[in-house]
């Protein structure tokens, strides 16, 4: 398995190519994926926009695109005007397709506050 990290994939056949990819799923960058898959675990994913979702991943492939389930999806309002305070917004999503983008952080083991907007630094 990890013998080909360092081969061309032009000169593997198939079944190392089967290999080196569950290889680099269990244990590269998108282990955190199969990790939250496997144990119905969720994440929290912080998008480009500055906004938020809290679900759980019942499916992602390579580029990490993802299927999520029981989605919240959290984001503050500024109201226009002089003297107005930020408005924490929220809303429930039951399925989405989520595509790959670069600038997506992906987080497992969340402790939420009182505050859905309060998430601690996660070490392992």
């Amino acid at each position: 398995m990890s013998q080909y990290v360092h081969v061309p994939k032009s000169e593997l056949d198939e079944a190392q190519l089967r290999q080196l990819e569950e290889h680099e799923i269990s244990q590269g960058p998108l282990s955190v994926l199969q990790q939250a898959v496997r144990n119905h675990t969720q994440v929290l994913i912080s998008l480009r926009n500055n906004k938020k979702l809290l679900a759980r991943v019942k499916a992602f492939d390579r580029h990490s695109n993802m299927v999520l389930e029981n989605v919240k999806e959290m984001w503050t309002e500024v109201p226009k005007g002089k003297n107005k305070k930020p408005v924490n917004k929220d809303r429930f999503i039951s399925k989405m397709f989520l595509r790959s983008e670069p600038g997506v952080i992906l987080r497992t083991n969340i402790i939420l506050n009182h505050s859905p907007f309060c998430v601690p630094e996660v070490t392992p």
